[in-house]
C-alpha cells in the first residue's frame, strides 16, 4: 500500500488517464490540425516575404537604372549647354570683332576723306591767297594794260596748277 499513499504515483496515474482522455476525445489530431494549420501560415508568410523581397529588389534595381540614366541625360545636357554657351559666346565675339572692324574701316574712309577735304581746302585757300598776293605785288609793280594782261595770265594759270 505503501505506493499508493504516494502522490507522486497519483499525479502520474492522473496523467496517464488525462493522457487517455485526451487519446479517446481526438484532441491530438485537434492540436496536430493547428500545429499544421500554423506551419503553413508561417510557410505562407515566409513565401509572401521571399515575393516582397524580389519585387523590393527588382524596384530596387529598376530605380537604380532609372538614376543612372537622369544622371547621365542631365550630364548629357549640362555638356550640351555648355558646348551651346561656348558656341553662342564664340558667335557672339565673331559678330562683335566684325561690327568693330566695319566700324573702324568706316571711320578709317570717314576719316581719310576728312583728310582729302581738308587738304583740298587747304590748298584752295592757299591758291586763293598766292593769288591775291601775286595779284597785289603784280598790280603794284606793273601799271596800265600790261600789267592788268599778266596779272590776269599769272590768275588763270595759278588757278589752274593749284586746282
Amino acid at each position: 500500500m505503501h505506493l499508493l499513499a504516494d502522490p507522486e504515483t497519483w499525479v502520474a496515474i492522473a496523467f496517464v488517464i488525462l493522457m487517455g482522455l485526451f487519446a479517446y476525445l481526438g484532441v491530438h489530431r485537434t492540436v496536430l490540425k493547428a500545429l499544421d494549420h500554423r506551419a503553413e501560415r508561417i510557410r505562407n508568410e515566409l513565401e509572401e516575404a521571399k515575393r516582397l523581397k524580389q519585387e523590393a529588389a527588382k524596384v530596387l534595381a529598376d530605380y537604380k537604372a532609372r538614376r543612372a540614366s537622369a544622371e547621365r541625360e542631365a550630364d548629357e545636357i549640362v555638356t550640351s549647354a555648355k558646348a551651346e554657351a561656348e558656341r553662342i559666346a564664340a558667335d557672339a565675339k565673331a559678330k562683335m570683332e566684325d561690327f568693330v572692324a566695319r566700324r573702324t574701316k568706316a571711320a578709317e574712309s570717314k576719316i581719310a576723306l576728312a583728310e582729302a577735304q581738308a587738304l583740298a581746302d587747304v590748298r584752295s585757300a592757299a591758291a586763293d591767297a598766292a593769288v591775291q598776293a601775286a595779284a597785289t605785288v603784280l598790280s603794284q609793280s606793273v601799271k596800265g594794260s600790261l600789267g592788268e594782261d599778266l596779272v590776269a595770265k599769272g590768275i588763270a594759270e595759278v588757278g589752274r596748277k593749284l586746282n
